[in-house]
């Protein structure tokens, strides 16, 4: 049996007041806005959580950090459903949803541990109808984030309009 993610997610943000507007933290001389809520995990070094440019979104790699006390989730499908949940309220907190996901760059330590996990995960996210799925580049890499397994990343479009970014 899946979970379906949205709807984590959307229960989730119902607890984190998706009311508000989400506020950039900078915004650049080009316009680019960039953003690290408040309520969410902290971040372990030099780089934000998304950015806006337009009417695109792009999150940042997401470890599968829980945001209620920024700490790991457990390894294997946990993390991994974690760091998927993560983009996806990032994404939802930004105005935009599942289904406006432009791209997916997903990172893994192990593919043969850890692909089919991301698999099953996007299923659940996306249904298990396969003309719905964003294009993915799944990569192997020797080490991540904190001897992390997984990082997603991914690009959004907030459909012509700002969503609830500023």
């Amino acid at each position: 049996m899946y979970i379906r993610l949205p709807l984590i997610a959307g229960l989730l943000l119902g607890a984190l007041g998706t009311n508000a507007k989400l506020e950039p933290n900078y915004t650049s001389p080009a316009g680019v806005k960039i953003f690290n809520p408040g309520d969410f995990f902290n971040v372990t070094g030099p780089w934000s959580l998304m950015s806006q440019a337009g009417d695109t979104l792009y999150i940042a790699g997401m470890r599968g950090i829980y945001t209620s006390n920024s700490t790991l989730a457990p390894v294997g499908m946990p993390r991994v459903r974690q760091a998927f949940q993560n983009m996806a309220a990032l994404a939802n907190m930004a105005g935009a949803d599942i289904t406006s996901c432009l791209r997916v760059v997903v990172y893994v330590t192990d593919m043969y541990r850890y692909r089919p996990m991301c698999n099953q995960v996007q299923i659940e996210l996306w249904g298990d109808d396969p003309n719905k799925y964003p294009p993915r580049t799944i990569i192997e890499v020797d080490r991540l984030n904190d001897d992390d397994i997984v990082e997603v990343e991914g690009t959004f479009w907030l459909g012509g309009s700002s969503g609830m970014l500023v």
